[in-house]
């Protein structure tokens, strides 16, 4: 296979490190690159002055996946002999990685149940969202001017809202219920004669619930209104047929679904046409929607991603759920005081979001070192407040802040669930331990009826 052949080949070339050299880790083509920006010896690791004993075991699916094995092998020959432009129509080489690019996209739209010509690549699902959300109301703002989405919207979702508010344009950010879920009579409810969009996230990011696609799009075509959809977190994970949930736009992302990063793509519907201004301009590549020259390999490695997802996706379904419930009965065999965000029946299983309490967030964070997990959204996960989607649920904020996000993958093992069930439980107890609000539980005081004194 190429990749074998590629390691062999990078092996050979990397020099071997000299006698009394410092030792490195075990072959890496990106330390063979460039100068390690961590240090290791016999102890552990040391990276950002955090010192493990090796590298934590991955359970943060929804931030990035693995690539799989199988799509790299596909990818390969399009990185090393089949390079060629697609948008080169003059030569063998731009044939045959044009040939590449209209499989994988037929690859792409089989899996959602689309026609090939419905799909425009793109570098990810932030740059489908931006095309669907100020793109329509930018192509439609002489008679449409008001927009509908929840509270609960990926951040390139609402800042690009935020940007059409900016523009003059009206909003609405409907609320979601306490599980998360969006209330189908306040959805109706807030449609306009004016309202050119309803944006819903299809799972959510950060809890994982599945919003009742097909409920909503049966409201959108009630009314004529285009119902975009991101859908970066559900592609290859639950079933997607844009006809039955009468979606108009689709954004999807190849990196969390076990492809690589850079790429995505935009299901944009033909029948009935929706049209969006290009918010980048060019060559005219992608049928005028997306310019730049389209990336051979990366589209290549998506539409692989896909194709093998259309095939595991039912296996991987039910694996998947065998190991949220070992989590998820593994910790709370254990401790008490564990409270699960979001809908426990609507949900992906390979997303776990838990709330610990009487446990200061960040020091439950610290401490898991060895796994790594998250507290809420990659995008958003440097800033020190707690998450704006558990805050719409209506989470306490002292219950927010202590949120990890379990994300369980095609590639998670039970003995990487056991040691995150072992690890998790160990510190909690560690910081309860040291909480005088968990002694004063114990020892039956209500702790919400206490008046504090401020002094």
């Amino acid at each position: 296979m190429f990749s074998k052949f590629l390691t062999t080949a990078l092996r050979r070339t990397v020099p071997k490190p000299c006698h009394g050299s410092r030792r490195l880790r075990p072959f890496s083509t990106a330390a063979a690159a460039v100068g390690e920006p961590y240090e290791e010896d016999t102890t552990g690791i040391s990276m950002k002055g955090v010192k493990i004993s090796g590298r934590p075991l991955y359970l943060d699916m929804q931030a990035t996946s693995p690539m799989d094995p199988r799509v790299l092998d596909a990818m390969l020959p399009y990185h090393i002999s089949r390079y060629g432009n697609p948008h080169s129509r003059t030569h063998y080489y731009g044939w045959e990685s044009d040939q590449a690019v209209e499989a994988a996209r037929a690859q792409v739209a089989t899996l959602v149940k689309a026609s090939p010509k419905e799909i425009i690549f793109t570098s990810g699902a932030t740059e489908s969202n931006n095309i669907s959300v100020k793109g329509v109301l930018h192509f439609y703002k002489d008679k449409k001017r008001h927009v509908i989405t929840t509270q609960t919207e990926h951040k390139c979702v609402l800042d690009s809202c935020r940007h059409l508010q900016q523009e003059g344009f009206d909003v609405t950010y409907l609320p979601v219920e306490s599980d998360g879920l969006v209330d189908l009579e306040k959805l109706r409810a807030a449609i306009r004669p004016d309202t050119g969009l309803v944006s819903v996230m299809m799972v959510n990011n950060e809890i994982g619930v599945i919003q009742p696609m097909e409920e909503i799009g049966k409201i959108c075509k009630e009314f004529n209104v285009p119902f975009h959809t991101d859908a970066a977190q559900a592609l290859g994970k639950v079933p997607i047929d844009v006809e039955k949930m009468n979606i108009s736009l689709m954004s999807l992302s190849g990196h969390k679904i076990y492809g690589p990063k850079g790429v995505g793509a935009l299901y944009m519907r033909r029948r009935p046409r929706i049209r969006v201004e290009p918010q980048m301009n060019g060559g005219g590549q992608e049928r005028g929607i997306r310019s730049g020259t389209v990336p051979t390999p990366l589209v290549v490695g998506f539409g692989a991603a896909c194709e093998l997802a259309m095939k595991e996706m039912e296996y991987d379904e039910q694996r998947i759920k065998a190991l949220q419930e070992r989590l998820l009965n593994g910790i709370r065999s254990k401790i008490d005081g564990v409270v699960i965000n979001g809908s426990v029946e609507r949900r992906y299983a390979g997303n776990l979001n838990l709330s610990f309490a009487y446990v200061e967030g960040e020091s439950l964070l610290m401490g898991l070192k060895e796994v790594a997990v998250s507290s809420g959204s990659a995008c958003t996960s440097a800033s020190l407040e707690p998450s704006y989607v558990l805050r719409a649920l209506g989470v306490e904020e002292d219950m927010a802040h202590t949120s990890i996000r379990y994300g369980i993958g095609r590639f998670s093992t039970e003995q990487e669930i056991d040691r995150a069930v072992d690890l998790t439980v160990k510190q909690v107890e560690k910081l309860r331990e040291m909480s005088p609000l968990y002694e004063m539980v114990k020892e039956g005081i209500d702790i919400k009826s206490i008046q504090w004194a401020q002094h």
